[in-house]
């Protein structure tokens, strides 16, 4: 789809866990670049004015769709296909090209995209937000099949669609545009003043309902739903890292992590897809926390960053989301940009289950004390329930967060990789006696029940900050944030971009696996040329943040306390590899 549509894929994440066997998810971000100005909203108002439905054809797909996505997945599922929608990658580019063109005209009241429930949803929150109704004839509407009944016409989610509401008498200037990308134009209704929708079909009224009642805000109902903290909650409590036993043998730990698929590279994956269409992409080859994105003509570029580990939601649903957004802004951070805006896809079970529901209501609160704290406000979003099967239950909940950055000046962006040989390393934020929710738990241990990884917010924060001055500075070399797999993980991708090596030791004052493979948050990693390194630990003093000196960019091996772990070189034909031969 991106392909066509002249989107880079430039970022994403994988995670492997058996929850998602039956009810695997997939969740999509895309972020757009608009001139201040120039935007159109999606209302209706001005009586008279004639409202288009414009793109493809309506169909019989997507029928029931949005319900379609409100059901467990049972063995009678499978019947219930014609409910998915059927994309056409290349009708969506011609659609997304038209649509910009006619906004141009001056002609557009207001427009909206066909989404759940289609010409029911698009007709009711443009009419609800501007105040208006609309009189829409459902036999006006350009069909792909002959005798469409009016409740299918009104609930298709065929995809590449809008409606738009023009300014009477400047009909000729809307259709002129989309007949040059060969779409459908076709007028369907004109706004009344009675915010009421009125459907008829051959001039017989079908329905009449108020707009408002129909979204939400409005006349929608607003369900309080009962929720309860589940039994496996205080069993995540009672786990104390004494129950266990420190590995003797840390080359099978490395081993095991670097061949995870959590772990282990996606390139797999999105090689797949097209990282340079549009020559936008800045990290292709020079690899940072967030993926950069340049903006033309202009000093600026964005960051982009989705993170969600479910794992730790699952395990503290409140901590974990605060978690997911807290990462995604250090990525962006780590990265030289700032911190923007929030979108979602919340995931979960069926609310209707108390014990998913609480997930639900811990994670929205997570979310809004992060994004609080990081001053990002979410945008939007959506909300995807009933996430489970008969067969496996509920999937983790999973509100994965997309973060939009701002770099206000291109030179500032830092990439991940070590560049020097000589170059000092260094660990900023605290180390903690910590290995909870972590994959090296999780999958070398099998011990499924622990809490969400350490974290404190503020921690977080004054973290954020000190890396944000050292960037400004110049003090720094790269940065790269401490996550899945922990800080020898970290050190293995710094390291492999340009085959550098490290020579580090570990903090005598934790345990070793929970050094080198927790998880705790707040933590990033790195380099320092040696010349730098007074101007580097002035600014850390001043920020007040805890950090250490754990060791050297040295050679092409992987040292850790005199004990060699292997080369890069190896690692990184592992890391490579391992999906690619897992998903043979």
């Amino acid at each position: 789809m991106v392909m066509h549509s002249g989107i880079p894929t430039v970022g994403g994440e994988v995670f492997f866990d058996e929850c998602y066997n039956v009810n695997p998810l997939v969740n999509a971000f895309s972020a757009g670049i608009v001139k201040a100005g120039e935007t159109v909203s999606a209302t209706s108002y001005g009586v008279g004015n004639p409202v288009y439905i414009v793109g493809s054809a309506t169909g019989k797909d997507g029928i029931h769709g949005a319900a379609f996505a409100s059901k467990d997945i049972t063995e009678d599922s499978a019947k219930d296909l014609p409910a998915v929608q059927v994309g056409d990658p290349f009708q969506e580019k011609l659609l997304l090209e038209a649509s910009l063109e006619v906004i141009k005209t001056g002609a557009v009241i207001g427009m909206q995209d066909m989404g759940a429930a289609g010409i029911t949803c698009s007709t009711s929150e443009m009419s609800a937000k501007g105040e208006h109704g609309m009189d829409i004839w459902l036999d006006r509407v350009p069909t792909r099949q002959d005798n469409m009944q009016a409740w299918e016409i009104l609930l298709s989610e065929s995809q590449e669609r809008m409606l738009i509401v023009v300014q009477k008498g400047r009909e000729k200037d809307v259709e002129k545009v989309f007949a040059k990308w060969d779409l459908n134009c076709q007028i369907i209704g004109v706004v009344t003043d009675t915010k009421r929708l009125k459907y008829y079909v051959e001039d017989k009224l079908v329905a009449d309902v108020p707009a408002e009642s129909l979204v939400l805000g409005g006349g929608a109902p607003i369900y309080k739903r009962e929720f309860k903290e589940p039994a496996y909650f205080a069993e995540n409590k009672k786990f104390k890292i004494e129950s266990i036993e420190e590995p003797t043998d840390l080359k099978a730990v490395v081993k095991h992590l670097i061949s995870h698929p959590n772990i282990a590279s996606k390139q797999w994956v999105y090689n797949q897809y097209d990282s340079m269409v549009g020559t936008a992409n800045m990290s292709t080859n020079a690899p940072s926390d967030a993926a950069i994105v340049n903006i033309k003509g202009t000093n600026k570029a964005i960051a982009l960053k989705v993170d969600c580990n479910s794992r730790y939601v699952n395990a503290d649903p409140e901590v974990g989301c605060a978690i997911a957004v807290s990462e995604a802004a250090r990525n962006i951070v780590c990265s030289g940009g700032e911190p923007s805006a929030v979108t979602n896809c919340l995931n979960f079970g069926n609310p209707y289950n108390p014990e998913v529901y609480w997930q639900f209501v811990g994670s929205i609160k997570g979310m809004g004390k992060a994004c609080i704290k990081f001053s990002t406000p979410v945008t939007g979003g959506n909300v995807s329930f009933y996430n489970q099967s008969s067969y496996e239950g509920p999937v983790f909940p999973t509100p994965t967060i997309g973060m939009l950055g701002i770099l206000k000046d291109k030179r500032t962006r830092m990439t991940l990789d070590f560049k020097n040989e000589g170059d000092s390393i260094y660990l900023i934020g605290s180390s903690k006696n910590d290995i909870s929710s972590s994959e090296y738990l999780y999958s070398f241990h099998k011990v499924k029940n622990s809490p969400a990884p350490a974290f404190d917010i503020d921690e977080e924060y004054d973290v954020q900050q000190a890396v944000k001055e050292l960037i400004k500075a110049r003090a720094i070399q790269s940065a790269h944030d401490c996550a899945d797999g922990g800080l020898f993980i970290t050190l293995l991708e710094s390291a492999m971009p340009n085959g550098l090596g490290f020579d580090n030791s570990c903090d005598e004052e934790v345990r070793k696996d929970a050094f080198l493979f927790g998880e705790a948050q707040s933590r990033v990693v790195v380099s320092v040329k040696k010349d730098d390194e007074d101007k580097f630990i002035e600014i850390m003093m001043q920020a007040g943040v805890d950090f250490s000196y754990i060791g050297d960019v040295k050679g092409k091996e992987m040292i850790i306390d005199e004990e060699s772990m292997g080369t890069v070189a190896e690692a990184k034909h592992i890391f490579d590899t391992t999906l690619g031969e897992l998903l043979k």
